[in-house]
């Protein structure tokens, strides 16, 4: 990779700006632990939180004075001193001392109109609110980046005084100023105009920051378009994470940064690191991934067209920007209806099976993975479901038990205000009949209890597999698909977890054949895959 000359810095701000998100509420062990991850992953600095604003913000920089970080420089955040009071009797401003980071951003008004209407002070005073509160922290040896809020709309609106506050801030020593598009509403073409302006005003010597909001769905662009035009420090948070629509992407800007514009930010090893990065933290945020999101997403190096799935076989970048490897990411290629032989071969490889494109096999378990789809079948969300078909379709084996007949009922107690489900099931097992009842709280729950119930002397390693998530999608009514609902059910036997589904006009029935076949992989893994290597080697 030919490196550029200069460095870029990282400011992480997921635990103050990114916490602000609609739903994420962080404990103070979570914000530990995150502190931890990213100093681990080489963010240059991790802005922690707003110690004047919360008592848990005020724990945290506690606890945090005890943190031992190989890299990251932790940030305490805060505003400029209020009008008419001295930067010493401020409680913001003492917080932030009292928070021992080495470095502090504090931020101001840019923007006259937040200047008269939100502070409801004069102008001048403002001006003043950002000097004393710079020099004063610089007095008390803290290294001051200031954050201009709502800088590019402050410009926009009145660019004399917007530069003015810049020039105050750069006059008292801050050590980075920071450009804000808090509103995110501005454009590329802008932020590059602006800052120019900006640069000429203030000299050369100035080392300028960006921080973007993605109202506009801007804030990347916007960062890159900064970058382009020599700040030195970008801002944002991982996935994206703020109020409103969040902020610039880290988990975009980084690979952007490093793999297109060729400026050298980690070693091959930690850029690795991005993928699993991004899922920790939300994880730890208890937010669902979005398996969409540039990059890192789950989805976004899967292939579904038969098509695209040939031309990636033959060489990955025809329908891929990067390798997927370099972020820790993966290909993948998934099952559907618009599938080819070439994702059947491609899937089947992932699994270590060698399937021969021109085989009959392989079009004998295409034509049925089309034919289940247009039923309402979804193989990708569902791999064990797919490694079954796949078993059933090209090994000869015996079944795990023959179904005479199921049912279900449920009944309401109006007295207990309880609802009461029953299953009654009768197998055939190793060639006995296995008659069994389940109850529990709703009918699918029955319908587990009973099938583990007549399965469990027959196979005792049962007991280790357990149902950890259940799902259900209504599908469309329309007469093509003939499909009602499709039910996935997630199992884990501590070990590994797996997905398997099923598609009825009945719910009961369509989670009946997800159990079953969750069941049967839990029970038979090691076989399946035993079989389809073998049957893979006679295929060669």
């Amino acid at each position: 990779m030919k490196k550029a000359q200069r460095k870029i810095e990282l400011y992480d701000t997921t635990l103050r700006d990114g916490a602000q998100r609609e739903g994420i509420s962080l404990t103070l062990e979570d914000k530990l632990k995150i502190v931890k991850r990213l100093d681990d992953f080489g963010i240059d600095y991790i802005e922690a939180g707003w110690p004047g604003s919360n008592p848990k913000d005020e724990k945290f920089f506690e606890q945090a004075k005890d943190l031992k970080l190989n890299f990251a420089k932790l940030v305490a955040f805060g505003s400029t001193r209020r009008a008419n009071t001295p930067a010493e009797n401020d409680k913001n401003v003492i917080s932030l001392l009292n928070a021992n980071t080495s470095t502090i951003t504090i931020f101001g008004k840019s923007w006259d109109l937040h200047v008269k209407e939100a502070l409801k002070t004069t102008l001048d005073e403002n001006l003043n609110m950002v000097s004393d509160t710079i020099s004063y922290l610089n007095s008390k040896g803290k290294s001051v980046f200031f954050d201009a809020e709502h800088f590019f709309d402050g410009f926009k609106n009145n660019k004399e005084y917007a530069l003015a506050v810049l020039k105050r801030a750069k006059d008292a020593k801050a050590k980075r100023i920071v450009l804000a598009d808090t509103n995110g509403g501005t454009l590329p073409d802008e932020v590059r105009e602006i800052i120019r302006e900006v640069k000429s005003y203030l000299g050369k010597n100035v080392a300028l920051g960006i921080h973007c909001h993605n109202d506009s769905e801007l804030a990347v662009a916007n960062s890159i378009a900064a970058v382009q035009e020599g700040v030195l420090q970008v801002q944002g948070t991982i996935n994206g994470f703020g109020e409103r629509a969040g902020n610039a992407n880290l988990c975009s800007l980084i690979p952007i940064l490093q793999l297109k514009m060729n400026i050298p930010l980690f070693d091959e090893e930690k850029l690795k690191a991005l993928t699993p990065l991004s899922r920790f933290i939300d994880e730890i945020a208890n937010i669902t991934p979005n398996d969409h999101q540039p990059f890192v997403g789950k989805s976004v190096f899967a292939h579904k067209g038969g098509i695209h799935v040939s031309a990636v076989l033959a060489n990955p970048k025809t329908y891929e920007h990067i390798d997927p490897e370099l972020i820790g990411n993966k290909r993948r290629v998934v099952i559907s209806e618009l599938s080819g032989t070439s994702n059947i071969i491609f899937k089947a490889k992932e699994m270590g099976i060698d399937l021969s494109k021109n085989r009959p096999e392989t079009r004998k378990i295409l034509s049925i993975i089309k034919e289940l789809e247009n039923q309402g079948y979804q193989f990708e969300a569902a791999e064990a479901s797919f490694e079954i078909l796949l078993w059933k379709g090209l090994c000869t084996r015996d079944e795990l038990f023959d179904l005479i007949y199921w049912k279900t009922t449920v009944e309401y107690n109006e007295r207990l205000k309880e609802i009461y489900a029953e299953a009654v099931i009768k197998l055939i097992v190793e060639g006995k009949i296995s008659h069994s009842v389940g109850d529990g709280n709703g009918p699918v729950n029955a319908m587990d209890k009973a099938l583990r119930s007549a399965l469990s002397n027959h196979f005792p390693s049962l007991e280790k597999i357990h149902l950890s998530d259940y799902r259900v999608r209504v599908l469309g009514g329309s007469s093509g698909t003939g499909a009602g609902v499709r039910v996935l059910i997630d199992h884990t036997d501590s070990e590994e977890t797996w997905t398997t589904l099923g598609v009825s006009s009945n719910i009961i029935e369509a989670s009946y054949i997800a159990l079953v076949d969750g069941i049967e992989y839990g029970l038979r893994k090691e076989r399946i895959r035993k079989d389809l290597k073998e049957i893979s080697k006679k295929l060669q």
